[in-house]
């Protein structure tokens, strides 16, 4: 049986519309806090992707006003279940932004609540990070790097993790703290000790989801980076 669902949620960017719209409506700039790598044919009517190359998910723009709102609809699978995203953008004085964002449409059998609140506490995430981006990356664009972690994992995963990055277990959002397997320094800037670990440094969004994954928005050369990071995670969570 399907389901209807709505997220809602509203952040202020330090940051311009102008900023914030070329953030959401541009491949490069969703690329740069969110997933990726995206395309954007930006019109109404137009369409956007993602092609991760294990996940590729396709949306028909339905609103288009830019540096004002941006709607987007994900295709109708064959049981009716689609996803739709709305950005409203609000200029405030002083070039501070207040972003509302939209998540609903039809969910599957598979979705329960725990995966709703998963996605809700997901889109914090996300959405603070095109803060961070927007904050301390204007002008720029990042490059999505990806790696997943082995599905198998030892009982000590996330000490064995923090351990290896030379990051406390138990770190605090504000502490300063050095990458050293990658020579990255930056502060902490959002998470939870075993779930989530954000840093942010001079040369990029450093993403930790638990012991799953990593997706860091690297804006210097990330040539390479996605098969460090992979080599790395299998080499410190083997079983």
């Amino acid at each position: 049986m399907t389901r209807e669902f709505e997220i809602r949620k509203e952040v202020e960017v330090e940051g311009t519309p102008e900023q914030v719209w070329d953030a959401i409506a541009t491949g490069p700039g969703i690329d740069s806090w969110f997933m990726g790598p995206h395309t954007v044919d930006g019109r109404l009517g137009g369409r956007m992707s993602i092609d991760m190359g294990f996940f590729q998910e396709g949306s028909t723009i339905t609103g288009w006003e830019p540096g004002k709102r941006l709607a987007h609809s994900s295709d109708k699978a064959e049981d009716g279940t689609f996803h739709a995203f709305e950005y409203l953008i609000e200029g405030r004085d002083q070039g501070s932004t207040v972003l509302r964002f939209v998540h609903d449409g039809i969910l599957g059998d598979g979705w329960g609540d725990e995966y709703l609140d998963q996605t809700s506490h997901g889109w914090d995430m996300y959405l603070f990070t095109l803060g961070q981006y927007v904050r301390y990356f204007p002008g720029r664009h990042g490059t999505y790097v990806f790696a997943q972690a082995p599905a198998e994992q030892p009982e000590d995963a996330w000490p064995r993790l923090a351990a290896a990055l030379g990051v406390p277990a138990d770190f605090q959002v504000g502490d300063e703290v050095k990458l050293e397997p990658f020579d990255i320094t930056g502060v902490v800037d959002y998470g939870v000790p075993g779930l989530f670990l954000g840093v942010r440094g001079p040369e990029g969004l450093y993403r930790f989801h638990g012991t799953h994954a990593v997706g860091h928005h690297v804006f210097g050369d990330a040539s390479g980076q996605n098969e460090k990071w992979s080599a790395f995670l299998a080499r410190v969570l083997e079983v």
